[in-house]
């Protein structure tokens, strides 16, 4: 990966929707060269796909909290189980395994305190894997940054 290839992914990162011939532009590169190196890029695995950005709060799901989620116990197929239940669950939306004093962190998306609410009791404490739940819940957002530190 040379100048050209972190131009193109800086770039990228703050419009996805970027043609070839306005990254040509941005970047000083021909058309054509894009392209391969977009192409390259994505080959590479570097970029991993192409999405817009949207407003949670203007489309309704202004309430985001943090969990902390703690299981009963650990091993294969205890994680396993609770990796599915996680990707069944729209609320998640992003899930990390931490070191810590938890075992999982979770950043949920609620309509409002009664979903968040209605999702804590009827589905996340009840699972037989959770053996502990502490709920933060968002206030403010100071900084909510996706994008790679590019060189």
């Amino acid at each position: 990966m040379d100048r050209s290839d972190s131009a193109i992914l800086a770039a990228l990162q703050r419009d996805g929707a970027l043609t070839n011939a306005a990254l040509a532009e941005t970047v000083g590169l021909s058309a054509s060269q894009i392209s391969r190196r977009r192409a390259a890029l994505e080959e590479a695995g570097l970029i991993e796909g192409y999405s817009a950005r949207l407003s949670a709060a203007k489309l309704g799901f202004g309430f985001r909290a943090i969990i902390r989620v703690n299981l009963r116990g650990h091993g294969q197929g205890r994680e396993e189980e609770f990796a599915r239940f996680v990707a069944s669950q729209p609320m998640i939306r992003s899930a990390f395994s931490v070191s810590g004093d938890a075992d999982y962190i979770l950043d949920i998306r609620a309509r409002d305190l009664d979903g968040f609410a209605d999702f804590i009791h009827r589905h996340l404490l009840p699972h037989p894997q959770v053996a502990q739940v502490r709920s933060e819940i968002v206030l403010k957002t100071l900084k909510d940054e996706r994008d790679v530190p590019l060189p």
